[in-house]
């Protein structure tokens, strides 16, 4: 199983539905929420360049947003 970090914050539909879709896969992930884990958000600009969320780490690869086909295709799921 691929290593998956997501960084959210609460109020954020789109990394909702990312996590929905983790859940209907049977993946698991490591969320961190950027509101309030500054490390975090440094972390995930760093990685992304991105302010906006969901920012997602699937084994070294960003997505930015939820990227539903991307997802798939990295995590071997339809």
């Amino acid at each position: 199983m691929p290593n998956i970090t997501i960084y959210t914050t609460p109020s954020c539909v789109y990394c909702k539905s990312a996590k929905e879709f983790f859940k209907e896969h049977n993946v698991s992930y490591k969320e961190l929420d950027v509101v309030g884990d500054m490390r975090a958000r440094e972390d995930m600009i760093k990685k992304s360049g991105q302010l906006g969320v969901p920012v997602i780490d699937v084994d070294g690869s960003i997505v930015i947003g939820f990227d539903k086909r991307k997802l798939s295709e990295l995590l071997k799921v339809s």
